[in-house]
């Protein structure tokens, strides 16, 4: 029987099992951020332990930083600095490679990731992050880790792990001109729920994940996390090849030679065996966005909000009444009536390049309406420098976006900035539930281009409708 392309990547990896479906991994890539990368270092030096291999170990400045223009090491985050300074310290102490705020690499570490070549298909990659299953968009094998497991791969270059089951999701037919990766990543989670993916991994295909752009399968794996997997991955293709080379980190030379030979090999086989497989059609996919506090809670646009007393589950029905007392709601209420606050694009699930083209295409020559916030925060700063080598800044700032610096910004409240307390945002950020993006907000999930268009309708509206 033949292999999957998770089998493979794991057989690679496998250093010995351990019993009870538990297997030593080699670890290829460790990426690390000032939340918990410097609590991990310090601990390690406090411990007297040296990072086994520092050029593998990458460090960046992005979920607590400001992403104001001209910012600095202070933040809104009470304590924020201190956090900061000690990556730096604890980076420098160690050798491993920090983006540091002023760096032109620095960015949300799953955006520069394979934007530096760091992430390469089939390599392993860890982060003490839950989205790092984004990676395999590009066919790298990864996941998000605790704190303690980066000390441990730091110090071993290898984890603890135990295999989950294999799952293939594929998407068949095409998608329609305003439904993206984002939707048909949402559209996964609404049928078959927030816990679908729970112990398996998954791999995404068919003929309209074989369309998708590098950074549409990045988004696409990214909600991965939201769907409970283990991790996704897309089998790496020409397309692939393609966005890998040149990238600062990635081999060159004869060295590229060899590892092309290598990527082309990591396909699942004809005859390789799935313990779940799901297939959706994509002419069943409409653009979308969240009403409620869990990525499940969807409705297409257009549409009216779902009734309660259709759901059979007692603890969904439940979770579904009390979402529409915090997203202040009713069941039957038409989603294009609903009167929106503020909009925000960033965060490592929709804020690279191909989104902000998508977004500003929408922008151009329009306004936001006139009561709205709206700001948008690139994934990386070579992103917001090829924006604005573009044009885009200009387009996000004439419509009345506010245009930012890099970093996770108002993805989650970590960062101490918000909308404020019942502020309704449409947002292209990954989770929704209550107070994600700071005390009482309310936060409905969609594509750049839903974002964009609300925005200037300041109600919930679809691109098509521009």
């Amino acid at each position: 029987m033949g292999r999957t392309l998770f089998d493979k990547l794991w057989d690679i990896h496998a250093i010995t099992s351990l019993g009870d479906e538990e297997w030593l991994l080699s670890i290829d890539r460790i990426f690390l951020h000032e939340r918990t990368g410097a609590v991990a270092l310090k601990n390690m030096q406090k411990k007297g332990w040296a990072v086994r291999n520092p050029g593998q170990v990458f460090c960046t400045i992005d979920h607590i930083v400001d992403t104001f223009p001209g910012r600095g090491d202070e933040t809104l985050m009470p304590n924020g600095k201190a956090f900061i300074l000690a990556t730096r310290e604890a980076a420098q102490a160690t050798g491993i490679t920090l983006f540091d705020i002023n760096d032109a690499r620095q960015g949300i570490m799953h955006v520069i990731s394979p934007e530096q070549g760091i992430a390469l298909p089939g390599l392993t990659v860890v982060c003490p992050d839950s989205h790092s299953c984004t990676l395999g968009g590009i066919g790298a094998l990864a996941w998000g880790i605790g704190s303690t497991e980066a000390e441990h791969a730091m110090v071993t270059q290898t984890l603890r792990v135990k295999k989950p089951r294999n799952m293939r999701v594929r998407f068949t037919g095409r998608l329609a001109v305003d439904v993206g990766a984002k939707d048909m990543a949402l559209h996964l989670i609404k049928e078959y729920s927030v816990t679908g993916g729970q112990g398996f991994a998954v791999e995404f295909c068919g003929p309209a994940v074989a369309g998708l752009c590098i950074e549409a399968r990045l988004t696409l794996c990214n909600m991965a996390v939201e769907f409970s997997a283990f991790t996704a991955i897309v089998a790496p293709d020409d397309k692939t090849l393609e966005y890998v080379k040149d990238r600062p980190y990635a081999p060159r030379g004869d060295n590229w030679s060899v590892a092309t030979a290598h990527w082309n090999t990591l396909f699942s086989d004809p005859d390789a065996h799935f313990e779940r497989e799901l297939e959706i059609d994509c002419s069943a996919i409409q653009a979308c966005v969240t009403w409620g506090t869990s990525p499940q809670h969807l409705v297409a646009l257009g549409g009216r909000l779902p009734a309660p007393e259709l759901e059979l589950d007692p603890a969904r029905r439940q979770n579904m009444l009390r979402a529409y007392e915090y997203m202040d709601l009713k069941p039957g209420d038409a989603v294009s009536d609903i009167k929106l606050d503020a909009a925000f694009i960033g965060s490592c699930t929709n804020a690279r390049l191909s989104d902000l083209r998508l977004a500003a295409k929408i922008l151009r020559d329009r306004k936001i309406a006139p009561w709205m916030k709206a700001v948008c925060v690139p994934g990386s700063t070579q992103t917001k420098l090829a924006a604005e080598a573009e044009g885009l800044d200009r387009v996000f700032k004439d419509a009345g976006f506010e245009w930012r610096e890099s970093g996770c910004s108002m993805c989650l409240y970590a960062g101490g900035e918000t909308f404020g307390p019942g502020k309704r945002v449409i947002s292209s950020t990954n989770r929704n539930f209550e107070g994600r993006q700071g005390p009482g907000t309310r936060t409905h999930l969609a594509s750049p281009a839903t974002v964009a268009a609300s925005a200037c309708a300041g109600y919930i509206r679809s691109a098509a409708d521009t």
